[in-house]
């Protein structure tokens, strides 16, 4: 779509290899070949991630750099939980500098970051992570909820619809460290959400939440306060994915409703994960998600610390 001359330099100059060198030059460490076409319009969702370059993040942010490369993205989506374990005080807090910028250093890493807010953030200053919007080139949060239209060319238009799901979880009312988020409006983001869905005339619907609307993880069995509330919206605007994070692995579930779940929250620490009915794909494994469209299609790639493609599937266009 919008590959540079040079690009096209290094693949003549590489041509006998059958891949491209990763930015870096380690050629023993290149992602798979993803089978996305060139035209694509592509974007990385990862989610659970700020231990200060700890528990694999690290090495997960070193192919999502390799893989940005290959895939040429437009941006990066975060699902949440961007600073463990207490969010951020300020737009000065070290944590900023030492587990986002100073591990995502890749060239192709160096695009807009379009970021969600996830518990941990509530633990902290929410305030602070937006008016970081204005410090950093790439970080980019405007508000607790919004949305963003992308052009995707041949591809169609992309609507990114962007929630903050802290407070459609009842339980965190009660609790202490989560009190923040009685102070924001949980109806009035369901019904700018409805009506912004409603309104779209994109080609393609995604929406992005922290906490998954089902889930084969640790929090299979608690109570599915956001299932229950976004999952009617989704369905009735026919919603083409809904990626989340909150559970520390990789899934990808189908709802009753048929909306497609997909759960990227393994950026650094994990944890255990299983199945359930609509479980398509789960593995407990360090990685992240890469998202191609074209105009046919959207395809989604699961892409572990090492390079290799766990899973991947591709939903057919519905508009």
């Amino acid at each position: 779509m919008k590959r540079a001359f040079y690009s096209v330099l290094v693949l003549s100059l590489f041509v006998g290899c059958g891949k491209l060198p990763a930015p870096n030059d380690d050629v023993s460490r290149v992602v798979e070949d993803l089978g996305v076409d060139d035209d694509a319009f592509s974007f990385l969702v990862i989610g659970d991630f700020g231990r200060n370059g700890y528990y694999g993040q690290t090495e997960v942010a070193q192919m999502m750099d390799q893989a940005a490369h290959h895939l040429d993205i437009e941006f990066v989506v975060t699902t949440g939980d961007n600073f463990y374990d207490n969010g951020v005080a300020s737009v000065n807090d070290p944590l900023i500098q030492s587990s986002f910028e100073d591990v995502y250093t890749g060239s192709s890493l160096l695009v807009d970051w379009w970021v969600s807010l996830g518990n941990h953030e509530y633990r902290g200053n929410v305030q602070a992570l937006i008016d970081y919007s204005e410090v950093s080139r790439r970080w980019n949060l405007p508000a607790r909820y919004y949305s963003k239209t992308f052009d995707g060319e041949e591809n169609g238009q992309i609507d990114l619809f962007v929630l903050d799901t802290s407070p459609l979880n009842a339980p965190y009312y009660s609790e202490a460290k989560y009190s923040a988020v009685a102070l924001e409006d949980s109806s009035a983001q369901l019904k700018w959400l409805d009506t912004a869905l409603a309104s779209s005339e994109a080609d393609w619907k995604i929406v992005i939440g922290h906490h998954p609307l089902l889930t084969g993880g640790k929090r299979a069995d608690e109570p599915r306060d956001v299932s229950e509330r976004l999952q009617p919206i989704l369905a009735r605007h026919q919603v083409d994915a809904y990626f989340a994070g909150h559970e520390h692995d990789l899934q990808h579930l189908v709802s009753s409703r048929g909306t497609n779940v997909f759960i990227s929250g393994a950026g650094s620490e994990i944890r255990p994960t299983g199945t359930i009915p609509e479980t398509k794909f789960a593995e407990a494994r360090n990685g992240f998600m890469a998202v191609s469209i074209d105009s046919m299609a959207m395809t989604v790639n699961v892409i572990d610390k090492d390079g290799a493609v766990r899973y991947k599937t591709s939903l057919p266009r519905k508009r």
